[in-house]
């Protein structure tokens, strides 16, 4: 919603400084929205009226040193200009504070902003008045809440402002929020505090958890009884750290908190606030000389190996079922013999599944389901048991929008397939936000944690996952000689053990494998082109069509259909792979039905959108809701895939996933065929099937009688030019 007076400040902006041009940037959108834009504004017209001519976005330590320089406090006896004052009445509205009239009035109402400011910072007793100082005017200047926002806690906020009150004076320390919540900010200021008071001087303080922080840490040892500001900072951490606790005094109450926070984290339980336990409170690897009893690693398991690492008290060894790369660590993907090497000494592994995934854009429905058949593919390859536990990899600094945007719906997709298609379970290896909120989704059983990753953003600020199973927090050296090996030192929960036995494993020989599309590609499309036009589908249009419709409705051409087919090459191959049959068998119907989509079927859909029908053919493979529960559910009854039984009841939730989501429809697609030869009194389709009952198995997804006869013939052509290039690629 707009408010005129930030809307105010915009156009004060804009009409003060050339639309921008005076400040290096672009006519502020005048939209009444307080945001980033307008506050990297403001800051660079402070700078320009302060002479600063290198103006820039970042209130860094150039506008700090300039406004005590020049000012050393801003009220109405310094400020040396009404478009400053301005400026500051500016940014109070954008922070929710009455600026007076910007009027270039450093009056009462903006006297009084001033003073409510420093109230809600924690800062009015250092700053009595209503002068702005130059740390107080850098918090002004961001996106900084003073005041509870969305459900923080009132505890933490005060904590927050306990420790601004505290430091404000101190020269590295500058205001953090008071909007009660933990974050970076708060998390650094938290190991400066405890610098202060261990007395580092300012320059050596430097928020960084080093061997002075540790040293000094392990000289005060907070317990029951224990008054004053270590016991203040302990349980301020605490509280950080989601733990219900009083802020102050270590109580009772705070003992039995620390003791149940000490078994969550597998601390030895003392109930005091020990080295190892503030360690955990304060950084994400908490102490790293704990000796964990897992690890993970990208170097082969031999016996040696095996055996020193046994002998350093490990029971459980992350290893990663693929490795996309044929030259760089070519170790991590497990290698042949090595399961039955850790099998032979007594140890337990967990799989780990990574590829890229080291961007935002890596991240998405499509390719979490990718991810998760490729992954059941090298589970079931290596010969893990059903009830594994795969971590999926998510080896970034995922910001938070980046996890609701991107990384939620990849893990959608892959805790769908993988609970669709296999017995296996999914976990998530990442930071603790990313872990946290996959687990509050549903999707994904337990975490393993990337500690060691201490300065990400999803790690700074966030309590350990309650779903953890395995914490990574350092890289240490085992053994020597032939047995030596650089490992990931975990601490475990005990939530995940494991598997300590294995299938033979292996790979059925001739399944298909993604078509070779540099080769194939334009050929493939050619002949599907010339093959469809021999049997009377023209490239555009027919089946109903005009001109008109074609281009309103959005017709698929030949060439259209094919590609569309083709781009989702990775989930046909996928499902042939999981199912033991020939993707073409799949593909087939598909680039048919999308190439025959015509005005009826159009407005079919239309219908049942609007509720006047409950069901139709939809999507790519023009599937009925009905048809789909019945396909699926006979897939379940023979264990094929897993789920709860469908009833009528379904039909609406059905329709709309086949209808808007193309994945959902192309495996209800592969399911029918299945169905489909149950129904003809076939043998299940297999990588051998012949053409001849293959043609029956087409023929059966259009129904029964001369025009199902007449389908089948039509498409077992298209099936033997798909086929034709499959082949071509397995073998290539």
């Amino acid at each position: 919603m707009a408010d005129e007076m930030v809307q105010r400040a915009q156009r004060f902006i804009n009409t003060t400084y050339n639309n921008g041009a005076t400040l290096g940037i672009s006519k502020l959108e005048e939209n009444g929205q307080t945001g980033w834009p307008v506050m990297y504004a403001l800051t660079r017209a402070l700078q320009y009226e302060m002479g600063i001519t290198a103006l820039s976005d970042s209130f860094g330590p150039t506008t700090l040193a300039t406004i005590g320089e020049k000012y050393g406090k801003l009220d109405d006896t310094t400020i040396p200009s009404a478009n400053f004052c301005r400026i500051i009445q500016s940014a109070l509205y954008c922070k929710g504070y009455d600026g007076g009239e910007i009027d270039g009035q450093y009056n009462a109402r903006v006297k009084a902003a001033v003073a409510k400011l420093h109230a809600n910072m924690g800062v009015d007793t250092t700053y009595p008045g209503s002068s702005l100082w130059p740390k107080t005017a850098k918090g002004l200047f961001n996106m900084d809440a003073y005041v509870t926002v969305n459900s923080g806690s009132d505890t933490i906020r005060s904590i927050q402002q306990w420790l601004n009150g505290r430091y404000i004076l101190r020269k590295d320390y500058y205001v953090i929020p008071s909007d009660g919540h933990h974050s970076r900010d708060v998390a650094k200021s938290m190991l400066l505090a405890i610098q202060y008071e261990l007395g580092m001087a300012d320059g050596v303080a430097n928020g960084v958890f080093g061997p002075g922080t540790q040293s000094g840490l392990k000289t005060h040892t907070v317990s029951n009884g224990t008054t004053g500001v270590w016991a203040q900072l302990f349980t301020a951490a605490m509280i950080l750290n989601k733990r219900s606790v009083p802020f102050g005094s270590f109580t009772a109450e705070v003992q039995a908190g620390v003791e149940t926070f000490q078994s969550f984290s597998r601390l030895d339980v003392t109930g005091k606030g020990d080295f190892p336990t503030w360690a955990s409170l304060l950084v994400s690897y908490g102490d790293q000389s704990r000796k964990g009893t897992a690890c993970d690693g990208v170097t082969m398991i031999t016996p040696a190996r095996a055996d020193a690492l046994k002998a350093a008290g490990y029971a459980y060894i992350g290893r990663y079922l693929y490795n996309p790369s044929t030259t760089s660590l070519p170790e991590k993907q497990i290698q042949p013999g090595e399961l039955a090497t850790i099998k032979a000494a007594g140890l337990r592994c967990y799989p780990i599944y990574q590829t890229w995934s080291r961007s935002a854009d890596y991240f998405s429905y499509n390719q979490g389901t990718a991810d998760a058949y490729n992954a059941i593919d090298w589970a079931q390859y290596h010969g893990f048991k059903p009830g594994t536990i795969i971590y999926f990899a998510v080896d970034y600094d995922a910001m938070d929008g980046e996890v609701t945007q991107y990384v939620l719906p990849h893990f959608r997709a892959i805790m769908r397939t993988v609970g669709e298609s296999s017995a296996y379970g999914v976990g998530v290896y990442g930071p603790r936000n990313v872990c946290q909120r996959i687990a509050d989704a549903g999707y994904a059983a337990v975490s393993m944690v990337s500690d060691m990753s201490s300065g990400f953003s999803g790690n700074l600020g966030y309590p350990l996952p309650t779903n953890w199973a395995f914490d990574q927090i350092s890289t240490i050296t085992v053994g020597s000689g032939s047995g030596s090996i650089e490992i990931d030192n975990n601490i475990a929960s005990g939530r995940d053990t494991g598997q300590g036995d294995f299938d033979a494993g292996g790979v059925a020989a001739g399944l298909d494998v993604e078509l070779d599309k540099a080769a194939y590609q334009d050929l493939l499309v050619r002949d599907v082109r010339s093959y469809l036009d021999s049997i009377g589908v023209p490239e555009t249009g027919g089946d109903g069509w005009t001109d008109s419709d074609w281009a309103t409705l959005g017709g698929i051409s030949n060439t259209k259909a094919c590609e569309l087919v083709l781009s989702a090459d990775w989930l046909f191959t996928s499902l042939a792979r999981q199912l033991k049959l020939r993707k073409a068998l799949i593909q087939a119907p598909v680039l048919w039905e999308l190439r025959k989509l015509n005005p009826l079927d159009f407005a079919a859909d239309e219908a049942v959108k609007a509720g006047l029908k409950d069901d139709s053919s939809t999507g790519w493979g023009q599937i009925f809701a009905w048809v789909t529960i019945d396909a699926r559910n006979y897939c379940m009854q023979q264990g094929i895939i897993n789920g709860t039984p469908l009833t009528d009841d379904d039909i609406s939730a059905v329709w709309t996933q086949l209808n808007e989501d193309p994945t959902y429809n192309i495996r209800s697609v592969a399911y029918l065929t299945l169905y489909n030869a149950h129904q003809l009194g076939q043998s299940r389709p297999g990588l051998t099937t012949g053409l001849a009952e293959t043609q029956a198995l087409l023929a059966r997804y259009n129904g029964t009688g001369d025009d199902a006869a007449q389908y089948g013939r039509e498409l077992i052509g298209l099936y033997n030019v798909l086929e034709n290039y499959n082949t071509l690629s397995r073998s290539s």
